[in-house]
């Protein structure tokens, strides 16, 4: 058994390099304590893969013609789950194609855990424990998908259409991008949400969002709320930014695979080339993925609000442009 971590938390800026990065070093010995306390094994799944995994908004860097890096090491993970590894965790290097800037990096260290029978709501509550490993005590504030959209914007998500969605973001200035008009109305939920809300988002607390609508489900099971078809889906927000994303996750391989082929119809609406399906991912579930929920929390992220920088290699060793 080990013991717990306790790193002191630092909350304004480091200017030394070295001394940040020896506290990250810290930060990642305690991310792992943090598992260990709880028995949930480390696991190790590969970085590069001819299977990719598939999301309509997320391009992948390729490692050579025929292989990929991996955007996230969840379909390793579930593999693993549906051969009876038990609660596991990955603190793993992930790779996303042109996401450059000063929150943002190709390369980034995610942290990803599974758990098996536990609640969506205990989920919830354990990822926000990470997440303070991090930032220290802060209030918290959780809502629905629909009711903070309902707060911060009076849109009710549940009756709006594109149309008054449209009129909403012209009314708010909000610059809207070429073809969004053909992507549905979701297109129009993220840009008012990437826009608008999140800027609000835990600037006093850390900010829990979830059940979001059914048709964000991504990896997510569904289930129905006042009468509104949500995905058992929630994300976490301090000072802003996204910090986690986390499901109670879909175990029907036929429903998986039909998102997985409607993400590559979609990729395709944008003007992506489809990418590869992972078919050992798509046998594991069959197989029998154990119910759990997951969820994939940005380190880099969690560090940077730890040292109070607004920029990714603040807090990293090298950049994308110096590695």
């Amino acid at each position: 058994m080990y013991a717990s971590t306790l790193v002191p938390l630092i909350m304004s800026h480091v200017p030394n390099k070295l001394s940040t990065l020896k506290d990250r070093a810290a930060m990642l010995r305690a991310a792992r304590d943090f598992f260990y306390t709880r028995g949930v094994t480390e696991v190790d799944c590969p970085l590069i893969s001819p299977r990719a995994s598939v999301d309509a908004h997320i391009d992948l860097i390729s490692a050579d013609d025929n292989r990929f890096l991996h955007s996230s090491p969840e379909y390793g993970m579930k593999r693993l789950l549906a051969e009876g590894m038990g609660d596991i965790f990955q603190l793993s290097h992930v790779f996303r194609k042109g996401e450059v800037g000063k929150k943002h990096n190709p390369e980034f260290m995610m942290a990803e855990w599974y758990r098996l029978g536990i609640t969506f709501q205990e989920m919830v509550d354990e990822t926000v424990e990470f997440i303070k490993l991090f930032i220290g005590e802060w209030p918290c504030v959780q809502m629905t998908y629909r009711e903070m959209f309902l707060n911060y914007s009076g849109i009710d998500i549940a009756t709006t259409t594109e149309a008054s969605l449209k009129a909403y973001c012209e009314k708010e200035k909000i610059k809207l991008y070429a073809d969004i008009d053909s992507e549905g109305l979701d297109a129009f939920l993220n840009i008012i949400l990437g826009k608008k809300i999140e800027p609000q988002l835990g600037n006093d607390d850390i900010f829990m969002v979830t059940h979001y609508p059914a048709t964000q489900a991504a990896l997510a099971q569904k289930s129905v709320t006042d009468n509104f078809e949500v995905a058992e889906r929630f994300e976490i927000y301090h000072k802003g930014l996204e910090l986690a994303n986390g499901y109670h996750e879909l175990a029907d391989a036929e429903e998986q695979l039909q998102r997985l082929l409607d993400a590559n119809i979609h990729r395709q609406v944008l003007g992506k080339n489809p990418l590869p399906i992972d078919k050992y991912f798509i046998e594991a579930i069959k197989k029998g993925l154990p119910d759990c929920c997951g969820v994939a929390v940005g380190v880099d992220r969690c560090m940077m609000l730890r040292h109070a920088t607004d920029t990714i290699t603040d807090v990293t060793p090298f950049g994308w442009n110096n590695a």
